[in-house]
């Protein structure tokens, strides 16, 4: 029983080790983006996301925007496009997985090549890359 433990915290270990590798690569990345990699991320940003996720004004309401509003409370901004602390990993995370009301995205309705560009434009303005 004793060995079983150490194997199961030697295994969270190396998949914790793996996480954080896995998540400074995509900072690196993120950070290495392309003008081109930019640019194909706000067309694949404006084709499918800004629909639920683009700034309002006045009384216009958008789903994920409203719901990233009540969420955050001013905390951070409701629009994707003005945070700060997105990173491509998360925006990828939330793209295929969904979440509440937000369906998720298949391969075959957003490709990896789109998911990773997005994924960098969200990520720009993260100083933290």
């Amino acid at each position: 029983m004793r060995a079983l433990r150490l194997m199961t915290i030697g295994g969270l270990t190396a998949a914790l080790v793996i996480a954080l590798a896995t998540l400074r690569i995509g900072s690196v990345q993120a950070a290495n983006a392309s003008k081109d990699q930019l640019a194909h991320g706000h067309e694949v940003f404006e084709a499918w996301c800004a629909p639920c996720h683009a700034p309002v004004s006045g009384e216009e309401r958008l789903a994920g925007t409203s719901t990233l509003e009540m969420l955050y409370k001013g905390a951070k901004p409701a629009a994707l496009e003005q945070r700060t602390d997105l990173t491509p990993q998360r925006v990828a995370y939330y793209v295929r997985h969904g979440d509440n009301a937000m369906p998720w995205f298949r391969k075959t309705e957003l490709s990896d090549e789109d998911l990773s560009a997005v994924g960098a434009y969200l990520a720009r303005n993260n100083p933290k890359k």
